[in-house]
């Protein structure tokens, strides 16, 4: 069984406060631009290949630096790194404010993009560190991931809220009092963490995961918009290669960004593949619950947000308090297909939808679907920090975070073009009468067009129009909703095979989980102490007999361990981990 290991004080939940606040406001960034670019688009006047990198640049120069970033961090500092992150995230967040042209702005959103990829593995490798007891370890993740997932929901109705009063610079201006307040209290509440042992960091491989992930994101977010076409094909494919460079570069440098080997622990490879397609459904399908509250039931943004604050209070309730409390009693397996299963009953509830009515429908089923996944994005999150070595664990909160961003891509892409497909397929034939051919073609691209279309139209045909745009949307809406429900169905049954070896707990974390200043010492360095027993690298908790429990829920049995590294010669080497 796990050893047990030391309480957290109050420093350490005082200094998981701080840390939720960050991601709550990195999250918020992503969304809450969405109704600041109308007003935007008045003021600068951006063409439209600008405005869609004013929309864009955020998230995939986030995406691109993420992994790199939680390295950098694993070697300069963690508590560093947050606190640079947060000085540069909140010039730059006055700067977008400030932006008084197209390029300015895309600029601008892209160092907070750059800023944001230091924040968010600093903040849940950090957790590694403050939070020793495994139990207490989950509950910090829990929280932490409650964060994350409200904060989307939160952009919306604080954006919503400000844009009624204020200029649309006044929603990148509240994230300046947040990174203040984590740089005073930072020092005070955060430990510090760096891997001393560690070489020096790759420069080539960090160019090489940037060129892999930011082609890749840029071309599945083309083929949600335009479709099947030469250049998001180029961007895709050019990416996979990059990744393939990359992959194999790690696997013959000595110290490696991401040691690739973790992907042969069941754990972790389940993790990932868990957080890939949960946000896969997530955030593929938050895309039409927005769009039908404003423009089928024709609710005002900030009216829109409201409803969408239960669906943010069952995030959190499925991240912070289900997750840890269940996980703390049976297997991950049986919690996380659960979970799933719980957010695909939502995804079935959200395809009962109508074109006139269904905000109870909407609220239910929303609620039910983020709940249910947050649970699975809590496990996803610790299996990812916990598996992997301490003093790897920034590098690990990177490569989750990416998968995030990966998922929500594909999302996004493939079921907006699901929905599409559908969409358009309701509206074939010819127009109906007194609406012109071309009001009928526009209306057939988007609901949105065909909203915008009804304005110039006698009131007849406008009802003509919006009533069959509305009434397709409701049925693209209702497939995607299927769509989604089917990919949580088969991420359950993944989740029940990859984890059925992974017990209540993960075994094997020392007592400290490495210091928390300097370095981490290996058990065959000089001058650890006479029978020093490092237990993060003497049990195997990757292996997929990792957590197995017995009949009578006595003892595990962690497996042979292998160790990845040179034998111990007397002199000093860099730390080892062990991998199944």
């Amino acid at each position: 069984m796990a050893t047990a290991q030391a309480k957290a004080g109050r420093r350490e939940w005082i200094g998981l406060a701080v840390l939720v606040m960050v991601t709550l406001i990195i999250s918020m960034d992503m969304t809450v631009l969405s109704y600041a670019l109308p007003f935007i688009t008045a003021d600068l006047e951006p063409t439209s290949s600008q405005l869609l990198w004013i929309t864009d640049v955020y998230a995939f120069v986030l995406a691109g630096l993420l992994i790199p970033m939680g390295t950098l961090g694993d070697r300069i500092g963690r508590r560093r790194l947050l606190m640079i992150g947060a000085a540069v995230f909140g010039v730059a967040s006055v700067a977008t404010a400030l932006s008084n042209s197209p390029g300015m702005l895309i600029g601008t959103r892209a160092v907070m993009g750059a800023a944001g990829a230091t924040l968010m593995p600093s903040t849940m490798s950090l957790i590694r560190n403050m939070f020793h007891d495994e139990n207490e370890r989950r509950a910090a993740i829990g929280l932490w991931a409650a964060g994350f997932s409200a904060g989307g929901v939160i952009g919306l109705v604080a954006g919503g809220a400000l844009l009624q009063y204020f200029s649309w610079g006044t929603v990148f201006e509240i994230n300046v009092p947040i990174m203040l307040l984590l740089l005073i209290l930072a020092p005070l509440l955060l430990p510090e963490f760096r891997n001393a042992a560690a070489g020096r960091l790759d420069l080539i491989s960090t160019v090489l995961a940037f060129v892999a992930v930011l082609p890749m994101i840029w071309g599945i977010k083309q083929f949600a918009e335009d479709g099947v076409d030469w250049p998001p094909v180029a961007g895709v494919v050019g990416g996979l290669v990059f990744l393939a460079v990359f992959v194999l570069r790690q696997r013959r440098l000595a110290d490696p960004v991401i040691d690739v080997r973790l992907f042969r622990a069941p754990a972790f490879s389940a993790a990932v593949v868990m957080n890939v397609l949960a946000n896969f459904a997530l955030v593929g399908f938050m895309f039409f619950i927005s769009q039908y509250l404003q423009l089928v039931l024709g609710l005002r943004p900030f009216s829109a947000g409201l409803w969408s604050l239960p669906a943010a209070g069952a995030a959190g309730v499925g991240a912070a308090v289900l997750a840890p409390m269940l996980a703390q009693r049976f297997r991950r397996a049986y919690v996380a297909a659960g979970g799933l299963l719980v957010g695909a009953a939502g995804c079935l509830v959200l395809a009962q939808v109508g074109d006139e009515s269904g905000l109870a429908l909407v609220v239910v089923g929303q609620a039910l679907m983020t709940g249910g996944i947050a649970m699975v994005l809590t496990l996803s999150a610790e299996l990812i920090v916990s598996t992997a070595p301490p003093e790897r664990a920034g590098a690990a909160a990177g490569l989750s975070e990416t998968g995030s961003q990966f998922g929500a891509a594909l999302g996004v892409a493939i079921l907006g073009s699901i929905g599409t497909f559908v969409y358009r397929r309701q509206l074939s034939g010819d127009a109906p009468d007194g609406v012109p051919a071309d009001s009928w073609a526009t209306a057939r691209e988007t609901l949105g067009g065909a909203v915008q279309e009804s304005r110039t139209l006698s009131a007849t045909a406008a009802d003509t129009l919006v009533t069959l745009a509305r009434a397709a949307f409701a049925t693209e809406l209702r497939a995607a909703a299927l769509a989604s429900a089917g990919i949580l169905v088969v991420t359950a049954v993944l989740a029940a095979v990859l984890l059925r070896n992974v017990g209540a707990s993960v075994p094997g974390q020392g007592p400290a989980d490495g210091p928390t200043d300097s370095t981490a010492i290996p058990a065959d360095a000089p001058g650890a102490p006479a029978g020093h027993v490092d237990p993060e690298r003497t049990v195997d908790p990757m292996s997929s007999g990792a957590g197995v429990e017995d009949a009578d829920r006595g003892d595990t049995d962690p497996g042979p361990v292998v160790r990845i590294g040179p034998e111990s010669t007397g002199q000093p080497v860099r730390p080892a981990h062990p991998v199944a």
